[in-house]
C-alpha cells in the first residue's frame, strides 16, 4: 500500500485536500515572514526540498497529511505549484472507507477550532479553508521554546493544543500571546502534563 515515491510532476496548491479543520494562523504568518525573507533562488530550492506527504484517495485526489501550515502559508504567497510525497494509494476505497482508513492510520484529525469531534465532512475541501485554532499556534510556540520535544506521535501539537485549551482562556491567547505563553510553559513543566508527548519534566 505504502509507495513512498515522489511525484516528479508539481501538483497545484489549489487542488490540494487537508485532512485537518484548523491551523494556527500565527504560525501559518511566521512562515510566510520567513518565505518572503528567502532570495528567489532559494525559495526553488526550499520547494524542491519540502516535499508533502499526501494520500492518493478517491477520484485521484490528493490529501495532505502532513506539513498544513507551510502548504497554507505558501498557498498565501501564491505560491500555485508543489512536489508531493505520495504515502498510501487509497484510489480504490470509496469516500467513507476512506476517512474511516485514514482516522485509523492517524492520517486525519477532525476536530474543530474548539476541540471538538466533529464528522468527516466538516474537513474542508481546500487548504483555504482551513480555519484558525489560537491553541494549535500556541502549543507550536511552546514546543519551539523547549515546552516539550519533537515527537513521532501523529497531530502531538493538536494534543498540547487541546491540553493548554482547557487551562488557559482563549482570549489571554488571543489578546496577550506573551502571558499565554509563560502560562503554557509553567503548565507544560507541571506532572499534569506527563502523558502527553515530548513531555520533558519538570525543571527547577
Amino acid at each position: 500500500m505504502t509507495i513512498r515515491e515522489p511525484l516528479l510532476n508539481p501538483v497545484a496548491i489549489e487542488s490540494l485536500r487537508p485532512t485537518q479543520m484548523t491551523v494556527g494562523f500565527r504560525e501559518v504568518s511566521e512562515k510566510r515572514r520567513l518565505w518572503r525573507e528567502r532570495p528567489g533562488d532559494k525559495g526553488a530550492v526550499f520547494l524542491g526540498h519540502h516535499m508533502i506527504p499526501v494520500l492518493l484517495g478517491p477520484k485521484e485526489r490528493h490529501y495532505v497529511i502532513d506539513h498544513h501550515h507551510l502548504v497554507r502559508a505558501l498557498h498565501d504567497e501564491g505560491v500555485q505549484d508543489i512536489l508531493v510525497n505520495v504515502v498510501a494509494d487509497l484510489r480504490t476505497l470509496k469516500r467513507e472507507e476512506f476517512w474511516v482508513l485514514a482516522d485509523n492510520r492517524g492520517w486525519c484529525h477532525p476536530y474543530d477550532e474548539h476541540g471538538e469531534r466533529r464528522g468527516f465532512d466538516a474537513i474542508p475541501t481546500s487548504i483555504a479553508k482551513l480555519k484558525d485554532d489560537p491553541f494549535r499556534s500556541l502549543a507550536g510556540e511552546l514546543r519551539r521554546t523547549g515546552g516539550f520535544a519533537k515527537d513521532t506521535t501523529p497531530f502531538s501539537e493538536f494534543i498540547w493544543a487541546d491540553f493548554l485549551r482547557r487551562r488557559i482562556k482563549r482570549t489571554t491567547v488571543e489578546d496577550d500571546f506573551p502571558r499565554a505563553i509563560a502560562r503554557a510553559i509553567a503548565l507544560a513543566r507541571s506532572p499534569d502534563a506527563n502523558h502527553l508527548p515530548g513531555w520533558c519534566g519538570p525543571t527547577e
